[in-house]
């Protein structure tokens, strides 16, 4: 962790190469503003191919990372950063590459006897062996892109050609009928739950981005007792990948409990972004959540 970095300059790391480009600049944008406002010494940075020379001209002494997809949430940028020797906020790189890595992060759920719906990785149409309807995913982005829920044979060609655009790796996950609740945690403190019901079929990309398209419940409508459950996976999760700093778990809890989908670790935080909701429910404000996240800035792990 750094201390005092009211003199310090601020890099906000922002927009990069990945198809969450938009999303990123959004979050970028935000969190400069904050930062600006709380009277820290903050520059925006675009992160392209030339990230290295303009991290350098800059002469940042902590990166804040706002990015979010390939190259930015997937260990890549935070191992960059590990040998600049630049302070980061946010998971390690291990932590970011296993919980970029969808299958990988299931595979470290199971293994650590954490609920997940039930998955594999699919090469052909051929191959699925979990009965309709099931999800299409690619196995490294984020924001659901990419993302299908197919409900009849003749449209799973279609799916997996939409995945593979996004991931050479797709896998086909269970659906399941749920209530679908994400947690915000930040270094190990859990925000209250936040119930996601999207007026379309399933929380895509659509569903996320625009106003009106979602409802938001704080607390969810659940049964105490499978909320608690709830909590103590999405806190497990979060140790379990190894993660720090601020990281969002989603997961969907139907009458057995609560099943884990994925944990994101730099979520968004843009006007419709769930993890200010929650830390909000917590009683910390957007600023607050930022500094918070800030102060956690370090190198390794």
């Amino acid at each position: 962790m750094v201390k005092g970095l009211k003199g310090r300059k601020i890099g906000v790391l922002m927009g990069g190469l990945s198809a969450e480009r938009e999303i990123s600049l959004k979050t970028g944008e935000a969190v400069f503003k904050a930062l600006k406002e709380l009277g820290y010494r903050a520059v925006k940075i675009d992160v392209g191919r030339d990230v290295v020379s303009r991290i350098m001209e800059e002469a940042i002494d902590v990166a804040f990372i706002a990015l979010h997809g390939r190259y930015g949430e997937d260990g890549t940028i935070q191992g960059l950063l590990e040998i600049m020797g630049i302070p980061y906020t946010g998971s390690g790189v291990a932590a970011s590459a296993i919980a970029m890595n969808k299958v990988m992060a299931k595979r470290v759920f199971i293994a650590e006897g954490l609920p997940t719906p039930r998955f594999s990785i699919l090469s052909t149409p051929e191959e699925v062996d979990i009965p309709y309807p099931f999800m299409i995913k690619p196995a490294d982005q984020g924001s659901t892109i990419g993302v299908t829920k197919v409900e009849r044979e003749e449209d799973l060609e279609e799916a997996m050609k939409e995945a593979l655009s996004y991931s050479d790796t797709v896998y086909v996950e269970e659906f399941i009928q749920g209530q679908e609740v994400t947690f915000g945690i930040v270094d190990g403190r859990v925000f209250p739950a936040v119930e996601i019901r999207p007026r379309s079929s399933i929380y895509d990309y659509r569903a996320k981005y625009s106003k009106g398209m979602t409802e938001y419940l704080i607390p969810p409508a659940m049964d105490e007792d499978l909320l608690r459950r709830a909590r103590e996976v999405a806190l497990r999760a979060f140790e379990v990948i190894g993660c720090r700093g601020a990281v969002r778990v989603d997961m969907v809890v139907d009458g057995r409990g609560p099943w884990l989908l994925e944990v994101n670790t730099i979520p968004g935080m843009t006007e419709t972004s769930l993890l200010p909701r929650a830390a909000m429910a917590g009683g910390i404000d957007f600023h607050s959540l930022v500094e918070m996240i800030l102060l956690g800035a370090r190198l390794g792990g």
